[in-house]
Formats: C-alpha cells, structure tokens, sequence
C-alpha cells in the first residue's frame, strides 16, 4: 500500500502532544498537513485513536469525507469537506487527550487513509467499527503518533 506523508507543525513523529490540544488544556485539535494522496482517491478519512487507553482503542477524532488532495487542516479546524463523528467522550469532534493522572504517557495514533469508496458508518461508530469499514477501501494511508501524560 501506498504511503501519505502526514505531519504536523506542533510535535514532531513520537513527540509529547503540547497541552493545548489535551482535553484538560485548550482541547482544540492539533494542526495537519498532508502530501502523497493517491490521484484516484474518493475521499479521505482521518482517524485519531489511543490503543492505550483499555482493551479496545479510545477513539478520539473521526472525521469522514475529506476532500482528496494534498494539504492539511489548521488548528482547531475541520478538513475541508469533512464531516465529524461522535468520539470516545460522547462529543463531536476532537476529544484531546487525557489518559489517568500517573499513568506512562499514551500513544495517540494519528491516521489518515485515502479511500477507493467512501465509508458508510453507522453513528457513533467505535475505532474497531472504523477499521472494520476501512478494509478493502484503503489505497494509502499514513500514520504519526504523539505522546501525552498528565
């Protein structure tokens, strides 16, 4: 499968997440940028999860229908053309990180797939319903992961 590059301008790959983004900080998404989308892509799903967190992935942003091109999302945005799902607290969109107060840092998995089709979910899809949706639509994909204590 093919690779997007995706990074974002306020932490680097395996970098701690400023806690502007974390719930109990500013709680506003980080800012992502994007390059390597496939010509033929149909839409681009952005999928933010935290696999520490319990037995299954703690989902924190879901957004569906992103134009399908090179680019990027600001601060506290949503991509262009995207629609936003309920995550892991019961809101729509961005829930920012707060893993228990003394625990290690968490991994936030930061993913941005290139889709053949679009997705059809049922809301509020959890992050195992989202991987179950996205098999055999993928075209590319790419990852970043962030860290954050408290």
């Amino acid at each position: 499968m093919a690779g997007i590059l995706l990074r974002s301008v306020a932490f680097n790959d395996h970098d701690r997440i400023p806690d502007r983004f974390a719930r109990d900080g500013g709680n506003v998404s980080p800012p992502l940028e994007w390059d390597d989308v496939p010509d033929s892509t149909s839409e681009l799903v952005l999928l933010v999860e935290d696999p520490d967190a319990g037995r299954t992935p703690f989902l924190h942003w879901l957004v569906t229908g992103i134009e399908p091109s090179p680019g990027g999302v600001a601060e506290g945005q949503v991509p262009a053309g995207g629609r936003e799902w309920t995550n892991g607290f019961g809101a729509t969109g961005w829930g920012g990180p707060h893993p228990p107060a003394g625990d290690d840092p968490h991994r936030y998995f930061f993913r941005l797939y290139a889709l053949r089709k679009p997705l059809d979910l049922a809301d509020p899809p959890d992050a195992a319903a989202v991987h179950d949706a996205l098999k055999g639509r993928e075209m590319a994909s790419g990852t970043m992961v962030g860290t954050f204590a408290r």
